[in-house]
């Protein structure tokens, strides 16, 4: 049974200029797809990685979900009580002129519970003492841990993290992500876990989605996704990932650029960075099918 489901979501923006430049320069209205016919699902307890390139859709799916924008077309189903969100700035996301005290109870006020601070301070490992000092006091990594704190005072069934080390020291990124799996053990926590990093969705996610122009390109188990990933973008991402390992694999750079989304390419939106590219892909757009979306995958020739 699942906890949340989006049902071909889509989100649109109206980025047009002001009307009377339009109307002097006879330019029309200018509609940017953001999220285009999104669908996927995540059951309780699980983590599921969502990926892709800056300016993919990732976090506008991420706001929908938790309400901050409507979807223009579409359906979204949450089964739990309460969802929060951890946002990617922790420098942003905690007002400057509160006390940590504050910021934790907020939540708690709004749902009428009554509970220690100081409890949620000692579940992300900072001291009881930090409830009276202000945000400024701490490092990005301890604004992270309060933002954890916060979200977990609203006692939600589903966070959903957006980039939520991606602002970190590759060290302190560590310790939130260590953080966050024993807490989802301890808690019974369900995560949505979005990033541009794969280095770090593959340690924390147990199925992941792939996102490419506001589509879902591929969505397959960590595992699997990462031993034989499916769709070319996929396997660009994945050869772009340095290699640590130092086995010797050589590394290629991503190639090519996000299209306009504004005027996105007819057809696959892939296809011109694609090397396996044919006619169909230049004109017909592919369906998740198996959960890939892709007709060189679903012709059997890739």
């Amino acid at each position: 049974m699942h906890l949340l489901r989006l049902e071909s979501v889509s989100r649109d923006f109206d980025v047009s200029r002001p009307w009377l430049n339009r109307v002097i320069e006879g330019e029309p209205r200018r509609i940017l797809r953001a999220v285009d016919r999104v669908s996927f699902e995540v059951q309780p307890g699980e983590t599921l990685g969502l990926v892709g390139e800056s300016g993919c859709g990732k976090s506008t799916v991420a706001r929908l979900i938790v309400g901050l924008y409507a979807p223009t077309e579409g359906r979204l189903e949450f089964r739990g009580r309460r969802m929060q969100m951890i946002f990617q700035d922790p420098y942003a996301s905690l007002n400057p002129r509160w006390r940590v005290r504050k910021i934790i109870a907020e939540p708690m006020i709004f749902l009428e519970k009554k509970k220690p601070v100081s409890e949620f301070l000692l579940q992300v490992g900072l001291s009881p003492d930090d409830a009276e000092r202000y945000p400024h006091e701490f490092s990005g990594g301890q604004r992270q841990r309060i933002s954890i704190a916060r979200a977990l005072a609203g006692e939600p069934d589903l966070l959903v993290c957006d980039e939520p080390t991606s602002a970190l020291d590759v060290s302190v990124q560590a310790q939130i992500l260590n953080l966050m799996a024993e807490l989802q053990e301890r808690l019974g926590l369900t995560y949505l876990f979005i990033s541009h990093n794969l280095a770090v969705v593959s340690l924390v996610a147990d199925r992941v989605g792939v996102m490419y122009l506001g589509r879902i390109v591929e969505l397959a188990s960590a595992s699997d996704l990462f031993a034989r990933p499916r769709h070319p973008y996929t396997r660009m991402l994945l050869d772009a990932v340095p290699d640590l390992g130092m086995s010797g694999k050589p590394r290629t750079p991503v190639a090519g650029e996000v299209p306009n989304p504004l005027a996105p390419p007819p057809g696959c939106a892939f296809h011109p960075r694609c090397p396996h590219a044919n006619e169909r892909c230049r004109v017909e757009t592919p369906q998740l099918i198996n959960d890939v979306a892709c007709h060189g995958v679903e012709e059997g020739r890739i």
